[in-house]
C-alpha cells in the first residue's frame, strides 16, 4: 500500500476517534526504492500497469448477524491481538498498534512487511469490527497483504491474543472502494457482533500520485465454535458363553 499522505485535511479526528480511512504512508517504500536505485537494481513490482478487475465478492455480513452469541458475556475487554494467521495466503505476522492521525486517517504500517491493527477500536472478540491493515506491495516487491484479494468466502483467519487465546474468523465478502468514497461507518463499525476487517490498497496504480487509488476490504465474521468432541464408546462385546 503505497502513496502520499492525503493533503488538505483539517487537523482533526472524526467524532469518537473513528478513522476516515487508512492513511497512505510512503516512508518505508521510498527508502527501499532509493537504496535499490543506488545499487542499480530494478524494482520487483511488474504488474502495476495491468488492468485490474474490480473486486465485489460475497455477501456483506448483515447487521446483527450470527456471531455475538458465541462469546460469553463479560465486562472486561477482550485481550489485545498480537498475531494474525491466514493459512490460505501464507500470512503469519505479528501485529503492531496503529492509531488515528491528526488528519483523521488511520495510519498504515511504516514497514511493508508489517501488519497493524486499529488499537483504539474494537478488539477481536469484542462488539464491533476489529480492523487490521497491511501494505499490498512496495517498490521492492510484494508486501504483507499482497495476497489479500485472493481470499474467498469461507476462508479462515485466526487472531492470536495476548492471553494466549485465539479467535477464528470466516471470510464473508471482499469489496473494493475508491479511497475518496470509502464507507467509514460500515468498515469501522464499533457496535454489533464481533467481526474483522482486513484493509489494503488495490485498484489502479497512479504513478503521478505515487499510490493506488482504491482500498480492498475483507469482511469476516466470528466463526462458530467447534462442537465438543467426545470419544465414542467402544462397541459392547457380549460375554462368551462357556463351552
Amino acid at each position: 500500500m503505497t502513496g502520499n499522505p492525503t493533503a488538505g485535511r483539517p487537523p482533526s479526528a472524526p467524532e469518537g476517534g473513528r478513522p476516515r480511512r487508512v492513511r497512505r504512508l510512503t516512508a518505508a517504500a521510498v527508502v527501499a526504492g532509493l537504496s535499490l536505485a543506488a545499487a542499480g537494481t530494478t524494482a520487483l513490482i511488474t504488474d502495476r500497469s495491468r488492468p485490474v478487475a474490480h473486486i465485489d465478492i460475497g455477501a456483506l455480513p448483515a447487521p446483527g448477524a450470527a456471531g455475538a452469541q458465541h462469546l460469553p458475556g463479560r465486562n472486561a475487554p477482550a485481550a489485545r491481538p498480537v498475531r494474525i494467521r491466514i493459512p490460505g495466503i501464507g500470512v503469519d505476522r505479528s501485529l503492531a498498534d496503529l492509531g488515528v492521525q491528526s488528519d483523521g486517517h488511520l495510519a498504515a504500517p511504516e514497514d511493508p512487511e508489517q501488519v497493524g491493527w486499529w488499537s483504539d477500536g474494537p478488539r477481536p472478540g469484542d462488539a464491533g469490527a476489529a480492523v487490521i491493515v497491511g501494505h499490498v506491495d512496495s517498490l521492492t516487491g510484494p508486501a504483507a497483504f499482497y495476497g489479500i484479494s485472493a481470499l474467498r468466502p469461507g476462508d479462515s483467519i485466526t487472531v492470536d491474543r495476548a492471553d494466549h487465546s485465539h479467535l477464528d474468523f470466516t471470510v464473508q465478502a471482499l469489496r473494493q472502494y475508491k479511497k475518496d468514497d470509502f464507507p467509514d461507518n460500515e468498515v469501522y463499525a464499533t457496535t454489533g457482533p464481533p467481526e474483522l476487517r482486513l484493509i489494503t490498497c488495490g485498484g489502479p496504480y497512479d504513478p503521478a500520485e505515487g499510490g493506488y487509488l482504491d482500498n480492498v476490504v475483507v469482511y469476516a465474521t466470528l466463526a462458530a465454535p467447534s462442537p465438543p468432541h467426545s470419544s465414542p464408546s467402544p462397541p459392547h462385546t457380549p460375554p462368551r458363553s462357556g463351552n
